[in-house]
């Protein structure tokens, strides 16, 4: 059951939780052990908090899942793991992370409140609503990031928000345009998502590609803001800007043009083109924000 419960928390997924450091990182707190170790937290109970939600969501769409070509084989609606056990290891996980959220400071156990809250709303009802299903996901990645900023008791940059939240957008749509043009591609049904019939693939192509430029801009506008250049101390970061261009154009490339039936965050968690862009992107940052 060990294995059928780790699966079924998503793991793999957790790199999302990344957003949480954000603030961590752009504040210039990285050296700072303190600082480290409640960012830590915070990342900590947004893994388990998500976790507790996959296993929720799979235990509401079990019946859908196993109608899914994929998603048949997940524990729950393969029968590895019952209803009843999935859905008690997602309450204490979901009170193991309020607890901890809770030590390091109140607000961090509000946001995450909050964010499990948004997700039970998503799951039961949401979800099934186009576009509002989309602005819920950009909403969990804000609320990462504002966690992160909690936690370490700095307050968020509405560049760094802007910056998410049109970021957030930007992969929520794509992944409804992968399932769109995959559904397209393999002549399969889209039936297994009740929102996609409310989304249509030349409206969501044209939005994606604006939310990239504007991804891109507002990125661009951070980097070059005299208060940005003067709190970084130079004025080299907009030279990171080519790296967020480059994988945004090969992140529409593995969600519109090379659709695959993984979805396109995990297809580029596993490209070693969009990897090799992030390492460097990364590396990047770091070195013009600590050098």
């Amino acid at each position: 059951m060990v294995g059928a419960l780790v699966k079924t928390l998503r793991p793999r997924q957790w790199v999302k939780n990344v957003f949480v450091l954000a603030a961590l990182v752009f504040a210039r707190h990285m050296l700072d052990v303190a600082y480290v170790w409640r960012a830590a937290a915070a990342f900590v109970a947004f893994c388990l908090v998500s976790g507790a939600v996959y296993t929720f969501n799979d235990v509401r769409d079990v019946e859908a899942d196993r109608a899914h070509p994929t998603k048949k084989n997940r524990p729950i609606a393969a029968g590895l793991l019952s209803e009843r056990a999935a859905l008690t290891w997602a309450g204490a996980l979901t009170a193991v992370a309020l607890a901890g959220a809770a030590a390091v400071t109140p607000w961090l156990a509000l946001v995450v409140a909050v964010y499990a809250a948004q997700n039970v709303a998503y799951s039961v009802k949401l979800k099934h609503v186009a576009f509002v299903d989309v602005g819920l996901i950009a909403a969990g990645f804000l609320l990462r990031v504002l966690a992160g900023a909690v936690a370490i008791g700095v307050p968020a940059s509405w560049w760094l928000l802007a910056c998410t939240a049109l970021l957030a957008l930007f992969f929520g749509l794509g992944k409804r345009a992968h399932e769109l043009a995959w559904a397209d591609k393999s002549g399969t049904a889209t039936t297994t998502r009740a929102a996609l019939a409310g989304y249509s693939l030349p409206v969501v192509r044209a939005l994606m590609m604006v939310l990239g430029v504007a991804t891109l801009a507002a990125y661009t506008a951070y980097t070059l803001d005299p208060r940005t250049v003067e709190f970084f101390g130079t004025p080299w970061l907009v030279l990171t800007s080519p790296f967020v261009a480059v994988g945004i154009v090969r992140f529409l490339m593995l969600a519109l043009w090379q659709p695959t039936v993984a979805p396109p965050t995990d297809a580029m968690m596993r490209d070693p083109a969009f990897l090799a862009i992030l390492v460097a992107a990364s590396a990047a940052v770091l070195a013009i924000i600590y050098a």
